[in-house]
């Protein structure tokens, strides 16, 4: 915990200079977390950005980051769910598919 929170006080820290080395421009950041600009600048200068704040400025210049931890995590309940029998058979599926376009296609014919 004592290693999460000096990388917390270092980001916040160093947050101007992050911003400034983003391939994003700082209008583009400050109009993605929804925060009025003299705010920004304020807290910017202040180093004062709460941490969903700080949060919410990693995902936006880190995209890829995000996409990689939401992948990760999929997997790994995915993987949980086998571990616990959450699992259904691959034939099954592809029935309840099958019928689910049936259905589709008889709601689009009905409807013309």
């Amino acid at each position: 915990m004592i290693l999460e929170i000096k990388n917390y006080i270092k980001i916040s820290n160093s947050i101007d200079e992050i911003l400034k080395n983003s391939p994003f421009k700082i209008k583009y950041i400050i109009e993605k977390t929804g925060i009025s600009e003299p705010t920004f600048f304020r807290k910017m200068k202040e180093k004062k950005f709460l941490p969903e704040e700080l949060l919410k400025i990693a995902e936006i210049i880190e995209p890829e980051k995000v996409s990689k931890e939401h992948i990760l995590k999929a997997i790994e309940e995915g993987l949980e769910d086998v571990k616990n029998g959450k699992i259904t058979e691959h034939s099954l599926v592809m029935k309840e598919a099958r019928d689910r376009i049936a259905k589709k296609k008889n709601e689009y014919f009905l409807d013309k």
